[in-house]
């Protein structure tokens, strides 16, 4: 049964039932529902705030994830580089200069490309700053690899060349001196037998009886061979390639000719006194892209280390050339 509710009228001084109009009951009603609304939407907001749906516990927890492989994936990344920094060091310190090869600088390594900065901190960045830097290393590490693939390409040629490059390289005495007692004069600033005056005297003399072979201390091509008004009278140039010429001076007689390919070893003529000459000898010089080198220390290939320490005792002593 519905309870009727009165209130005292103290207009008619009587009671009178109580009648609520529409309007108060629909206010009413909307104030329950905003209110109710509003308690709903606080409570919902910290609840997802501090506790979270469990798709947003999901997402967060797949978030923290990738995270961490990310992290892993930058430390390998890192680490690949360092080991390709290694291999470029390597490359030119060791490999090419074995070689006597140019080193590759950092500008072609990259492709031309400048080189970027290094990787940052995985600390402090963002998710996508982290997928981006990860990116860019592996297109540049990409880029160095591609040259250093190109690199051992070509030391690999070296490898196969090499043998020529020992067969090019001046390595014996150029006469026969068994007893080590035939270099009259060394490389460096001698007495000149005509002058008188200091002068670099650039090369050894081998004092021989005239007619003594002369032999090519490498393989090679004859680049000169007939006389010389520059002192060195009969005489044979041998370009051996990689640089490397040998000059062979005051022959008595020349036995090789203009474009002759010579082996190591092989007579290319006779040991005489022609030019600036003061006695029969043989004026050998080595040069090296156009630098003139001590040649004592080319002996490599047939003098033991007792033999060679006795040698450049010999080549090293102070006193007069023969030329």
């Amino acid at each position: 049964m519905k309870k009727i509710k009165y209130y005292y009228n103290t207009h008619t001084l009587r009671y009178e039932k109580l009648i609520t109009p529409l309007r108060v009951k629909l206010l009413r009603v909307f104030g329950f529902l905003a209110t109710a609304f509003v308690t709903a939407a606080i409570i919902t907001y910290f609840a997802f705030r501090f506790v979270g749906s469990p798709y947003e516990k999901k997402l967060r927890s797949d978030n923290e994830t990738l995270r961490y492989q990310l992290q892993r994936l930058n430390d390998r990344v890192e680490a690949i580089d360092q080991q390709m920094a290694g291999l470029e060091k390597r490359d030119n310190e060791v490999y090419r200069s074995i070689f006597e090869a140019q080193p590759i600088p950092d500008s072609l390594r990259a492709l031309q490309a400048e080189k970027e900065q290094e990787i940052a901190r995985v600390e402090g960045l963002s998710e996508s700053s982290l997928i981006f830097s990860i990116d860019t290393t592996i297109q540049r590490l990409k880029a160095r690899i591609t040259s250093q693939t190109k690199s051992y390409t070509e030391l690999a040629d070296l490898v196969k060349n090499k043998e020529k490059l020992l067969a090019g390289t001046p390595a014996i005495q150029p006469v026969s001196n068994k007893d080590l007692n035939r270099i009259a004069s060394g490389f460096g600033y001698r007495i000149d037998p005509v002058y008188k005056t200091i002068k670099l005297h650039a090369g050894l003399d081998f004092a021989a009886p005239q007619g003594t072979p002369i032999y090519a201390t490498a393989d090679g091509v004859v680049r000169e061979a007939g006389f010389s008004d520059g002192g060195y009278g009969n005489h044979v140039v041998v370009n051996h390639g990689y640089g490397y010429e040998t000059l062979y001076g005051h022959m008595v007689r020349i036995k090789a000719r203009n474009g002759q390919k010579v082996t190591r070893g092989e007579v290319i003529g006779y040991v005489g006194s022609t030019g600036k000459s003061t006695g029969p000898h043989c004026h050998y010089e080595v040069h090296k892209n156009g630098q003139k080198l001590d040649p004592v220390y080319f002996f490599y290939n047939d003098l033991s280390p007792q033999q060679f320490d006795q040698l450049l005792k010999r080549a090293s002593s102070s006193n007069q050339s023969l030329d």
